[in-house]
């Protein structure tokens, strides 16, 4: 008679126990393939639980083909190939950067919790569940929530001078979505130009594409148009409000000739990500390419991950009218890939005046976290072997060290030290000696608690360098 430890107080069900303990048999061996079980009576009365218990097991069972049933017979154990005898254990994965428990962490933006609007957003949904009702449950359009897209259109117009369509917005759910579907509608047969030093998950995004891709450099003006007309390429992708990871902005005459060359040959595009051109500290935004452009090449992308919290993962591009009506024509079929709650909410947020508000509390936040950052830095026993770079704008600012130490060198004693840190090299595709030494300073996501004393740590790291080196 099978007799199994059962706990009928247990979080488990009688039943699902039961269906457990037989089918571990049966994999195992203990119960061989024909061999009858006991009747579902016996077997209750035997473990004491009731009969529709052991029927409900015993139909599991049989469901997924461990046991069958024989009419007035009985129910028997079904041929069941064993699994092998050791099922390899599964390993942990190794340890990837962001998981590690850094004392200090210079590379990933983060937002503090206490600068999310939580209040007013919570407010916002609930408004939005009430007044929208069955429209949540409904699908909404290809490019999305028409609110929403209208809101962002009356925001463009107001703070960046962009004259905008609501129909040409077409909301995603982050960038790297936006950047898969240009791919298909610009074509993989094409040939993408990107900013070298620049980010990398754009690069990633291209070759998961297989599409070819061309590194060009980069002078005091941002992207070389000499160097770019060197090549085939037909798209280019900048960031020409604030570049990452220079911080370079670049000036009318770049953009111009940047807007020439693509207007020069039909099928060439501008792809322009004005990521986090909202944190200008000094003066207006810049304009943006987009305003300029009178032969309809410059796609915009833009999102609210940077300004509001990286999980709001609400992007938009802004196509050209004739590309919009190829994307309709071709790709129309995907459905938008951004909840329909958070889509209103966020039009709410947008329509009401309280991003621009919001907006302006984080730029006077993060303003004053940057002159923190860097006063530490200027007080701190690093402060003769670095300098300063590229402050005026957006959420990171360069470093450069005063060091004999190879990038790979300091980037490996600072992991040792608890401090995570990329170096400006590490943007680049092929190596540039020139552009060594320099520590890119992600700073939103910075402890200032515990700035001084990782800034020691560095300076140890280059003084012990020194000692070395004489």
């Amino acid at each position: 008679m099978l007799t199994y430890p059962l706990e009928k107080n247990g979080t488990v069900s009688l039943y699902e126990q039961l269906y457990r303990h037989i089918k571990e048999d049966i994999l195992s061996g203990r119960l061989a393939a024909g061999e009858k079980l006991p009747s579902k009576r016996m077997l209750a009365q035997h473990l004491e639980i009731s009969i529709i218990t052991v029927k409900t097991a015993y139909e599991q069972l049989i469901a997924e083909g461990y046991l069958y049933a024989s009419q007035r017979q009985g129910y028997f154990v079904a041929q069941v190939q064993r699994p092998l005898s050791a099922r390899p254990v599964a390993q942990p994965l190794p340890e990837t950067g962001s998981d590690r428990g850094w004392y200090l962490d210079l590379v990933t933006n983060s937002i503090d919790p206490a600068d999310f609007p939580f209040t007013v957003w919570s407010r916002l949904m609930r408004q939005t569940i009430l007044e929208q009702d069955k429209h949540l449950l409904q699908s909404t359009p290809w490019n999305g929530a028409a609110e929403l897209r209208q809101a962002i259109a009356q925001y463009l117009q107001q703070f960046r001078g962009m004259t905008v369509d609501p129909e040409q917005i077409i909301i995603g759910a982050g960038t790297e979505v936006l950047y898969h579907l240009l791919i298909q509608l610009l074509g993989r047969d094409k040939c993408y130009a990107v900013e070298d030093p620049g980010y990398g998950k754009i690069r990633a995004i291209y070759r998961s594409n297989q599409v070819q891709q061309i590194p060009i450099g980069m002078d005091q003006g941002g992207l070389s148009v000499e160097q770019l007309r060197c090549h085939p390429a037909e798209v280019v992708h900048i960031s020409p409000s604030h570049h990452y990871p220079t911080g370079i902005v670049m000036p009318i005459g770049r953009r111009q000739e940047l807007l020439a060359w693509a207007g020069e040959q039909e099928g060439r595009y501008i792809l322009e990500d004005d990521y986090d051109s909202e944190f200008r500290f000094v003066g207006r935004p810049i304009p943006t390419l987009y305003s300029s452009d009178e032969h309809q090449r410059v796609i915009y992308l833009n999102t609210f991950s940077k300004t509001i919290a990286p999980s709001i993962r609400i992007s938009y591009m802004i196509l050209p009218p004739h590309l919009l009506l190829e994307y309709r024509r071709r790709m129309s079929f995907y459905a938008c890939t951004v909840s329909s709650f958070e889509q209103y909410t966020l039009a709410k947020f947008l329509s009401q005046g309280r991003y621009e508000r919001h907006l302006s509390r984080m730029k006077n936040r993060y303003h004053q976290k940057r002159d923190r950052v860097i006063g530490e830095i200027r007080r701190s026993p690093l402060a003769d072997r670095v300098t300063i770079m590229e402050e005026d704008a957006g959420l990171h600012f360069l470093l450069r060290l005063d060091t004999h130490l190879s990038d790979e060198q300091v980037r490996q004693r600072a992991a040792e030290q608890g401090l995570r840190i990329a170096m400006l090299s590490d943007y680049y595709s092929r190596p540039k000696p020139e552009r060594s030494h320099i520590l890119v300073v992600n700073y939103s996501g910075i402890d200032p608690e515990r700035l001084p004393e990782a800034l020691r740590r560095l300076a140890e790291i280059l003084h012990e360098e020194e000692l070395h080196h004489v």
